[in-house]
């Protein structure tokens, strides 16, 4: 708990006040990443796989954007690092801890940018949402990564829409996924999609007790690779259930 309250409040310090309501939850991921860290090692290590695959050919290697960098437990900073000029991360959240474990390793050529990834904004506002535009800005642009970040743009918008009492947050949902693949896809440069695209809650029996779609109905892209991903084993929801999501690894724009 001590430690959670210095890196909340460091935390704090480096984020700007818009953003600070959803530092709780990287502090929620950031723990239970140290309690599955045994559980989630292979999803992590296929993650790293499919960004050098995707890397391996490229010619020009100027700027890499990794939009959902999290704890860059599913990135493979230091690759990146070394092969292109520039690093940009892109979150609503850099925990403390992350920004100083960079510094630590002088990853100079990393730069850190806060920002909302969902489009709900634009989408609530009556507007198309457009939340990858800002991409058309950066200059020399030859990689962008979507590192698990969009089933959370739904399981989050999710809990703002029902919390509002939006009369349909499913449409609204579908919207925003699909206007981050069509962002993607749209991209003129390399891009590698992560994302995980439904999952199931077991008993220890394998009886499926839950189950749901996490692109709300939106078509996934070609996926290159596939696995499944030990979300929450049975220590974490209580010992006689386990969360499972399936991960898929895309080109969007091929």
């Amino acid at each position: 708990m001590i430690l959670e309250a210095i890196q909340y409040a460091a935390t704090a310090l480096v984020t700007p006040r818009e953003f600070r309501p959803f530092i709780r939850s990287s502090l929620g991921l950031w723990g239970r990443a140290g309690r599955c860290a045994k559980d989630w090692a292979a999803h992590e290590e296929h993650c790293h796989a499919f960004i050098h695959e995707t890397i391996a050919p490229m010619k020009q290697k100027r700027t890499a954007v990794v939009l959902g960098s999290g704890l860059l437990r599913d990135v493979p900073i230091f690759e990146l690092s070394r092969q292109f000029d520039t690093v940009v991360l892109v979150d609503l959240v850099h925990l403390a801890s992350v920004r100083a474990w960079i510094r630590a390793k002088r990853l100079s050529n990393v730069r850190l940018i806060s920002r909302d990834l969902s489009g709900l904004s634009e989408a609530l506002g009556g507007k198309d949402p457009e939340p990858l535009a800002f991409l058309r800005q950066v200059p020399y642009l030859d990689l962008v990564v979507s590192a698990n970040i969009v089933s959370q743009i739904g399981l989050g918008c999710r809990r703002v829409l029902e919390r509002s009492g939006h009369a349909d947050p499913d449409a609204v949902l579908s919207r925003l996924i699909e206007a981050h693949l069509d962002g993607l896809a749209g991209l003129p440069c390399k891009t590698a999609l992560l994302t995980d695209v439904a999952y199931e809650v077991t008993d220890r029996q394998g009886k499926v007790v839950e189950a749901d779609d996490l692109l709300c109905g939106v078509p996934a892209p070609a996926a290159r690779h596939g696995w499944d991903w030990p979300v929450a084993p049975f220590r974490e929801l209580g010992g006689d259930r386990q969360a499972v999501h399936r991960v898929i690894a895309a080109h969007p724009s091929i």
